[in-house]
């Protein structure tokens, strides 16, 4: 133990070296010379701070006996040495993974790791449940599921018997005989094998959450003792119920907390938390707010891509103990994060903090992108078509589609009618044009008077309504079927959030597809994702973003003549379903009442309709997807 002289050290030349001078030398010599020692290279604690002693001395021999005195010199080793035990270099692997893709995961794993193998790092970290792909849902009902995880954990170890320790998120058997089967987990892999388990603590079962369906809760502090150091560690939710931060917290405890007490040196947290427009944040502040409070450095690595309805925007991020960001990752792409964390007074964090647009129309932009592109190429496709209207939606959703798949890749495919205008057929054809994407074009009026003639008899005395406006949807939608079927692509579903509130679509028409890439953006958002993209690559031709909106199955019809103005009726639908806002609630703010009712009769009576819907990909902090549990059959 090397025992700090509290005597001031004089210099040969009689100056009194200061500390900040001290640290300054010695963390210079500590970079220039020793900046790949790795403390967590795989040995036990006692090698590692053998290595470091080793190293000083070695600097010593080297040129620190020419200019200090030896009480001078003890002082610059023990600041030195105090200074390279205080920080820990973390890796963070800001990874795609697949839920169930238990092999593929693993092969991230492991080149991950490998790449900071020589990077001097003490703590690579995965992602939560990044060896099975967050979410698996029943998959983890699955024994055999559940058995390959740990067989394949064995199999990391054995790849990365030479690598620093690795923290990997998956599930572990619960081995008593009560309580949920499994534990959500971070598993220590070490000198080639597995170590230590690392339990969750908050379950969420909120929106799109239903974690208690499969684990069961640990209890107590996890904290990892890595050469020296005592790391906090923690999951997901276990960091989101600081009861300063939250006005009302979800859990009567919080694991930050527990682990603060237990003696903590920093928290490390295992997330995939789903993106919603604006979240990254209210992240930011509320990681920042927990350093802060708590006095200790945290470093929360967030899983990156798509997985069904869920988008991860990644964004993994480091805090000092003072609540400053000192590394961000990459949103929307993979990316490692190598940082130095400051673990005392000594030094610093340093980091490199990733360039971000948090415009709520950027963000949306590129996280419909990656959805897409990551539904897509998970599912085993290659290639995707839609409709083109002439309208807002299908143009919006076509340019997603050729920035995440390639234009080479998109079919855009023209069904006009009688009622379909000029405007709209050349419009199309313009948007394809810019877009680079491939057309066809099939017109109805032939199919239409089939169906008019067929059902002529069976309809005798009743006049024209919505059932002839749905045959049109209707034939429009075995159509793209028909070609999704014959050529292997992906049909991708055009509508919006305020037309499938309210039912404003066609079961079986324009409904049908794979994937709703838009179906979580109120029609007004769709307005201004459009616009925000023009400015970058004016794509969409400009009469369809200004020409009134219009389903075309009538004659000279709007939207408006069946629904409130869009700007009126995406403001009591956000209230509704993202607020949890009633009719006298949202009557009480100041709208009209038989609006407001309609609405959300409306709303009501869609459920069925919603049901049937392709899955929706959110960005929203409510969408159409597993987070919305209506009961179809209700009465209020």
């Amino acid at each position: 133990m090397i025992v700090s002289d509290r005597t001031q050290p004089e210099t040969r030349n009689g100056f009194y070296p200061s500390s900040a001078s001290i640290r300054f030398l010695c963390f210079g010599f500590l970079r220039k010379f020793f900046g790949t020692i790795t403390l967590g290279d795989g040995g036990a604690p006692t090698r590692s701070r053998a290595m470091a002693r080793t190293s000083f001395f070695a600097l010593y021999r080297f040129g620190l006996r020419i200019c200090l005195t030896n009480r001078s010199y003890k002082r610059v080793l023990q600041t030195g040495y105090d200074i390279l035990l205080s920080l820990l270099r973390v890796a963070l692997l800001q990874i795609n993974p697949t839920a169930g893709d238990i092999a593929g995961n693993a092969s991230l794993l492991i080149r991950g790791a490998r790449q900071v193998q020589d990077a001097g790092v003490d703590l690579v970290v995965t992602p939560e449940l990044a060896l099975m792909g967050y979410l698996p849902r029943d998959l983890l009902m699955n024994q055999g599921f559940v058995r390959r995880s740990c067989e394949a954990l064995r199999q990391i170890a054995s790849e990365l018997r030479s690598a620093p320790p690795l923290l990997v998120g998956v599930a572990t058997p619960n081995p008593s005989e009560m309580g949920r089967p499994l534990f959500n987990s971070a598993v220590l892999i070490q000198n080639g094998e597995v170590g230590s388990a690392f339990h969750k603590t908050l379950l969420p079962t909120y929106d799109v959450f239903d974690e208690d369906r499969y684990f069961e809760p640990t209890i107590g502090p996890q904290v990892l003792d890595l050469n020296g150091w005592r790391l906090g560690i923690s999951i997901c939710e276990d960091v989101w119920n600081d009861r300063d931060f939250w006005q009302r917290r979800r859990y009567h405890q919080d694991p930050i907390e527990v682990l603060a007490e237990s003696g903590a040196e920093a928290i490390i947290n295992l997330s995939s938390s789903p993106f919603i427009a604006g979240k990254q944040i209210l992240r930011e502040r509320m990681l920042s707010h927990m350093a802060q409070k708590y006095r200790l450095p945290v470093a929360y690595v967030n899983q990156v891509g798509g997985n069904d309805d869920l988008i991860f925007d990644g964004r993994s991020c480091v805090f000092d103990r003072d609540g400053r960001l000192v590394a961000r990752a990459k949103g929307f792409q993979e990316d490692i994060l190598v940082v130095d964390v400051a673990l005392g007074d000594q030094t610093q964090s340093s980091g490199t903090v990733s360039e971000d647009n948090f415009e709520t129309e950027a963000e949306i932009w590129h996280a419909l992108v990656l959805g897409v592109r990551d539904y897509v190429s998970k599912t085993r496709f290659s290639k995707v078509l839609l409709g083109l209207s002439g309208g807002i939606d299908s143009a919006l959703t076509a340019a997603i589609a050729a920035e995440a798949v390639g234009p080479e890749n998109v079919l855009g495919v023209l069904m006009p009618s009688r009622y379909s205008s000029g405007g709209s057929v050349d419009h199309s054809v313009e948007l394809a044009r810019n877009l680079g994407i491939r057309t066809l074009t099939l017109p109805i009026t032939d199919i239409m008077q089939t169906y008019d003639g067929v059902l002529a008899e069976a309809f005798q005395g009743r006049p024209a309504d919505v059932t002839e406006e749905n045959i049109q949807s209707r034939i429009r939608g075995n159509l793209l079927m028909a070609l999704s079927n014959k050529f292997g692509s992906l049909l991708l579903t055009t509508g919006n959030k305020s037309e499938i509130s309210v039912g404003y679509c066609t079961l079986y028409g324009d409904m049908n597809g794979g994937l709703a890439v838009i179906a979580d953006l109120p029609k007004m958002m769709v307005y201004r994702v459009s616009r925000w993209r023009n400015r970058i690559k004016p794509d969409i031709p400009e009469p369809i973003l200004t020409k009134a909106p219009s389903a075309e199955l009538r004659p000279d019809q709007t939207d408006q003549d069946s629904l409130p103005p869009y700007d009126l009726l995406d403001q009591i639908l956000e209230l509704h379903i993202e607020q949890c806002q009633s009719a006298e609630d949202i009557i009480a703010s100041g709208y009209d009442e038989d609006t407001v009712r309609r609405v959300l009769r409306l709303v009501r009576m869609a459920e069925f309709k919603r049901k049937q819907a392709a899955p929706v990909l959110k960005v929203t902090s409510r969408a159409f997807g597993t987070g919305w549990r209506m009961p179809i059959v209700r009465q209020e």
